[in-house]
This record gives C-alpha cells, sequence and structure tokens, in this order.
C-alpha cells in the first residue's frame, strides 16, 4: 500500500481549526423546534466535538450545549449547534471525512485522517456518507481538497487572540448553521422523565 501523503501545512490548518472549538459554548434557542413555542433554560451539555491524536496521545474536543425546555409542549430541545441531526461528532470533522471519502475507500480515508490526526472509524465514515447530508463546499489547499467549513474555522482560530475562546455565532456561521439542519428536540420528553434519561 502506497504511504499517506498529505501536506504538513493542511495537517496544521485543520487540527488548528478543530482545537479551537475546544469548550466553545452554544446558547441561542429562541423557539422550540417542535412547536414553535418559547422556551427556557434547562441545563448545559457537554458534547464530543471530535477526537484528535496529539503526539500519538488522544485528545477529545468538547464543546457546550445549552439545552432549553418548552414551555408549551415540554419538549427539550438544544440550542443551534454545529452537529448534524443524530451524530455524534462535529459537522466539519463529517464534512472532512465525506469530502476525503468521495477520493478513496472508507478504509482509506481513515488512514488519511489519522495521518492528519483526526480519529474517526472507518464504519462511521461509511455511515456518513450513506446519509442524506447538505453537499460539502471545498476548496483547494495545499494540494488537497478541504472543507470551506473547516477552512472558514481555520481562518477564525488564527484571528482570536491566545486565551479567548471562538464566539459560538461564528462557528455556526462558518460550519453553514442555522439551516434546514437546525438542532433536533431530543423527542418529545416529559420532565418526569428528563431527569431519569440525563443520569
Amino acid at each position: 500500500m502506497k504511504p499517506i501523503l498529505i501536506p504538513p501545512m493542511a495537517c496544521d490548518l485543520i487540527q488548528d481549526a478543530l482545537c479551537s472549538l475546544d469548550g466553545v459554548e452554544f446558547t441561542d434557542g429562541r423557539r422550540c423546534p417542535v412547536c414553535g413555542g418559547p422556551v427556557q433554560g434547562h441545563d448545559i451539555k457537554t458534547k464530543k466535538f471530535a477526537t484528535l491524536l496529539d503526539h500519538g496521545e488522544l485528545r477529545d474536543i468538547h464543546v457546550k450545549v445549552k439545552r432549553f425546555t418548552c414551555r408549551v409542549c415540554e419538549s427539550l430541545c438544544y440550542a443551534e449547534e454545529p452537529f448534524y441531526p443524530d451524530t455524534r461528532i462535529g459537522s466539519p470533522v463529517i464534512d472532512l471525512c465525506t469530502t476525503i471519502s468521495q477520493s478513496v475507500p472508507f478504509n482509506r480515508t481513515a488512514k488519511v485522517l489519522e495521518v492528519i490526526g483526526v480519529v474517526v472509524d472507518r464504519g462511521s465514515i461509511r455511515n456518513f456518507s450513506h446519509r442524506s447530508l447538505p453537499n460539502v463546499a471545498t476548496v483547494d489547499v495545499f494540494g488537497m481538497r478541504i472543507p470551506f467549513s473547516v477552512l472558514s474555522l481555520s481562518s477564525i482560530s488564527a484571528r482570536i487572540r491566545q486565551g479567548t475562546r471562538v464566539p459560538g455565532a461564528e462557528v455556526l456561521a462558518s460550519c453553514g448553521f442555522p439551516s434546514a439542519y437546525r438542532a433536533p428536540a431530543d423527542h418529545r420528553i416529559f420532565p418526569e422523565k428528563r431527569d431519569e434519561r440525563d443520569k
């Protein structure tokens, strides 16, 4: 098998873009996506956005997403967040998976991602490619196709001062949100079941 050659600058760009999201908060929730009613804050949930390979060690990148309860139908819903529906990793990572898998098989895509320093198993990559997700806009950078969402995040992270976080609204805009892929409700959950589910 041929060795996987990825330009080091492309690896750095992608890693920096994803690392910059560690700890970013998403708190915007105006209306219930089920009935359109007003919402009130419920709690903040930490969600894994990506897993990176950093000098041979796995490092999880987490974001914080506020959850709301609808005052009318009592549904539990998330703030706008850069996740496609029913997925457990951030949309830019999925964009990267689908972009690479368009030119190489799924197992090779997982290896390419590993060289870049992003960990996603080939089964997940295959599942992403079979889902009806939005078309991914890409840009040719350093001789490889990179999703525009990743490039845009990298641009934002370059402008942010050390010790400060990327604003959640800018992350959403970079990832193409809000869109038709607005964070769905966590199925209708009544108050007495909600706390039980969260344990």
